[in-house]
């Protein structure tokens, strides 16, 4: 019986071990799984929109509302790589413009640079979106590189680019029924063939070409949206130019390889200002063309003063046509400037040539009076070459060329008695000119003459000429 007893109070003991064993076990494993719920709840709530931090929250919300603005437009559901309505009728494309500014005119490099906001307009019904006002909904660059927009690029650019500050200078806009505003600020450097004939009294005619690069007539249709009032301008104020007027037109250009293409016209006529010109270079020149008339009243024998104007003159006028050439491009025909100041350059150079014979004539002068011993032989003639300030006309006899007899004699000694009494004999003439010879000799006998005829006939046809020329050009 004691056994027996023992043996149930071991096996009570060793249950109520077990029991407790199970119990501390069982605790600490439920526990361990209640945490592990608590962690797995809150990444779950994290994972599928439960308690989150605010800046994640914020990155979140941005990009679904980029998701609702996909979804709203069904971008995802059309192909934007084809046209509106490809396979049907060319799709109208509506242009209007207006120039900012026009920032430079290079007429060396022939060419302009223009800033100018362009606007296209057309119809994308898979952009279509139910809207309850009707309101349209704009957006930036980011969404224009996921839909199609027209490729319009300018014909005869040298560069251009868009406006990237402070992001680019791009707005699209799109309506519930699909009518679609897509406005670019672009700059642009163009060519335009200018004529120089008649520079710088000239007009040139530019123009800006706009045209679809890869959409002929059968695909494209462009148009100006407003007619000529598609195009406005502000106010341009310009340094050497005077703008007449834009004008807006249209036509067509083609390519064998391709085909026919709507092109469009920007036309502007530019007047050059006459003024900055005349300061620069008319004035001048035609103040060095009347300094070197001066000479005409500086004694002929003063060699170092007429000589010296004489070739300052020349040297100023080569500075200047020098000057005005670089400034042009190298055109193969002559311009306005060039005739005036090539002429001018003449002018001052028939002075100094008009001087040289001066100078010849009066040496020949001198040495015929010294052979004649209306002289004195001590005279030096090379010294009155030279202005000393003491040779001077009254200082010889400078007697002027007897005049020819109006008869010609058999015998030089008849005398003029004998001579009236003869009567003309048959194939005699009464009266005769005088040849170039005698003429050249007359001037060469009085070199004075040249001077006295040159301060008349220099003046006259200097005024005769820019008379003419300003007729001609202006």
């Amino acid at each position: 019986g004691n056994l027996a007893d023992v043996l149930e109070v071991d096996v009570l003991t060793y249950l109520a071990a077990a029991s407790f064993v199970a119990m501390v076990t069982g605790g600490r494993s439920s526990s361990r799984r209640k945490h592990k719920e608590v962690f797995l709840g809150e990444n779950s709530k994290f994972k599928f929109g439960g308690r989150i931090d605010y800046k994640l929250k914020r990155q979140d919300s941005t990009k679904t509302l980029l998701i609702k603005s996909e979804q709203l437009l069904r971008i995802e559901e059309h192909d934007f790589a084809m046209r509106p309505g490809f396979g049907g009728a060319p799709i109208p494309v509506g242009i209007d413009v207006q120039v900012e500014s026009i920032d430079s005119i290079s007429e060396v490099n022939m060419d302009f640079t223009m800033t100018l906001y362009l606007r296209h307009y057309w119809k994308d019904e898979r952009l279509a979106f139910p809207s309850g006002n009707n309101q349209s909904r704009t957006f930036d660059s980011r969404l224009v590189k996921k839909i199609w927009v027209p490729d319009v690029f300018f014909v005869h650019s040298k560069r251009s680019f868009i406006h990237d500050t402070t992001m680019e200078n791009i707005m699209l806009r799109v309506y519930p029924d699909g009518k679609i505003l897509y406005s670019v600020r672009v700059t642009v450097t163009a060519l335009c063939s200018m004529d120089f004939s008649s520079f710088p009294l000239d007009t040139q005619n530019c123009s800006l070409e706009l045209e679809s690069y890869a959409y002929n007539e059968n695909d494209l249709m462009l148009y100006w949206k407003n007619g000529n009032d598609s195009l406005r301008t502000d106010e341009i104020v310009l340094s050497q130019f005077f703008i007449e007027h834009f004008q807006a037109s249209s036509g067509l250009a083609f390519y064998s390889s391709t085909g026919w293409y709507n092109r469009l016209f920007i036309t502007f006529i530019l007047r050059r200002h006459i003024f900055f010109f005349m300061l620069q270079t008319y004035f001048p020149t035609m103040l060095m063309v009347v300094l070197s008339w001066v000479s005409f009243w500086i004694d002929r024998r003063a060699v170092p003063a007429r000589v010296s104007l004489g070739i300052t003159t020349v040297l100023t006028m080569s500075t200047i046509i020098t000057g005005v050439s670089a400034s042009m491009p190298q055109v193969s025909y002559v311009k306005a400037v060039d005739i005036y100041l090539w002429t001018s350059f003449l002018f001052v150079f028939l002075s100094v040539i008009e001087y040289a014979a001066v100078n010849y004539c009066t040496t020949l002068e001198e040495m015929r009076k010294m052979k004649r011993g209306k002289i004195p032989s001590t005279f030096n003639a090379s010294q009155a070459m030279a202005f000393d300030g003491c040779f001077h006309d009254n200082d010889i006899e400078l007697t002027t060329f007897p005049r020819l007899a109006p008869t010609l004699t058999s015998d030089p000694l008849t005398s003029p008695t004998q001579s009236s009494d003869m009567r003309p004999t048959e194939g005699t003439r009464l009266r005769r000119q005088r040849s170039v010879r005698e003429n050249v000799d007359l001037l060469v006998n009085n070199s004075y003459m040249i001077d006295s005829y040159s301060r008349l006939a220099f003046p006259l046809s200097y005024l005769l000429f820019n008379t003419i020329y300003w007729s001609m050009y202006s």
